[in-house]
């Protein structure tokens, strides 16, 4: 592990982009490094490497296979502290903007004009003492469900992140995703009450997926919804995997599945509308998506996507002309008419702490 992070050190010292990341439940790193600091995009998700795709353009930046070396390593125990959720500092700056936008949405909805809209904001904080092999050990340890990662390219900046939700896993013609909406706290059991609202939004989340896969699949199974953990937060989850028919192919699918109902909301273009109108700031890679594209999986040697839901994550600055390193946090919630903003200032800041913890 020493002569990984040793890399991942050279590399970010020169300036050359690379990808470090630990998928859920395992306990292998793995590393892209890339060995020119040239940007690469994916044109049609038929390329081999790690693709980086923003929320709201077609611009899937890419580092290539074939202009990267993998490194992989297994994961060593640290001890470190971890700040505790009592302590961690909260900004309620933009409460009163955020709850006016939720008020807003809320009457969208009552009009009938959208059935849910999923709305975020972004908090700055400044890290005086940010140092990113420590930072990422200790986002790999915190969140053993998740998929971690840290991304950088110097052209476009480094982003963090922790994320509980799978946007697809193909091989061949077989895939699976997850619906994914609700969110309340871990108190120490998953066996917990869901309320209507947030059965109703998952609902939303599993039909508009089903339905949308229909035309481009031979079949499609749906598991029941039940409750995940997620670090201190609690979701409903349900799994649905199926097969696309000869005609259909990756691009396709992520074209039905991105932006999610789950990070957008539905109608998906309606949704998407009234985000990009009244978020009030760009949301760039937050709620895109990430991960392994066309990988050769050791068994059969088929060729393998694994993307991931970029949620709980965080873009990291440093300005030359500063010694501090800013963060910025991505918060985001599912809004249905029966949203109440207070409650939903206290979701974002609850999922906010996914990130304090790990930085403060």
């Amino acid at each position: 592990m020493i002569d990984f992070f040793i890399k991942v050190k050279q590399q970010e010292a020169q300036n050359l982009p690379f990808v470090i990341y630990r998928k859920p439940n395992k306990n292998k790193l793995i590393g892209y490094f890339q060995q020119n600091d040239h940007l690469y995009f994916s044109e049609n998700l038929e390329e081999s490497g790690f693709v980086f795709a923003p929320f709201d353009n077609n611009q899937k930046l890419l580092i290539p296979k074939d202009q990267a070396v993998k490194l992989e390593s297994k994961m060593s125990v640290v001890k470190f502290d971890t700040i505790a959720t009592e302590a961690i500092p909260r900004d309620e700056s933009s409460k009163a903007a955020f709850e006016a936008i939720v008020k807003k949405a809320v009457e969208t909805i009552s009009n009938g004009s959208i059935n849910k809209v999923i709305l975020s904001r972004k908090e700055v904080i400044e890290l005086p003492e940010f140092e990113l092999v420590s930072v990422f050990t200790k986002l790999v340890q915190t969140y053993p469900t998740a998929f971690c990662y840290c991304w950088y390219h110097p052209k476009i900046g480094m982003w963090m992140g922790a994320t509980p939700e799978h946007l697809l896993n193909s091989k061949k013609k077989s895939f699976y995703t997850m619906a994914l909406a609700g969110t309340q706290k871990y108190v120490d059991t998953v066996d917990v009450n869901w309320g209507r609202k947030e059965m109703e939004e998952q609902q939303f989340v599993t039909d508009f997926i089903i339905d949308n896969l229909k035309d481009i699949t031979t079949e499609v199974s749906v598991s029941s919804p039940y409750t995940l953990q997620a670090g201190s937060l609690l979701h409903i989850k349900t799994d649905i995997e199926g097969i696309l028919d000869q005609d259909s192919n990756l691009e396709q699918v992520v074209a039905v599945l991105h932006p999610t109902p789950a990070v957008c909301g539905l109608p998906k273009a309606v949704a998407k509308d009234f985000i990009l109108e009244n978020e009030n700031y760009h949301r760039e890679y937050y709620t895109g998506f990430l991960g392994e594209l066309n990988k050769k999986s050791s068994g059969n040697g088929k060729l393998q996507s694994d993307l991931y839901v970029n949620l709980r994550c965080m873009k990291i600055e440093n300005n030359n002309t500063s010694e501090i390193t800013k963060a910025s946090l991505y918060m985001g919630c599912g809004i249905t008419k029966d949203s109440v903003p207070e409650d939903e200032w206290k979701e974002s800041e609850n999922k906010s702490i996914t990130m304090k913890k790990i930085v403060l």
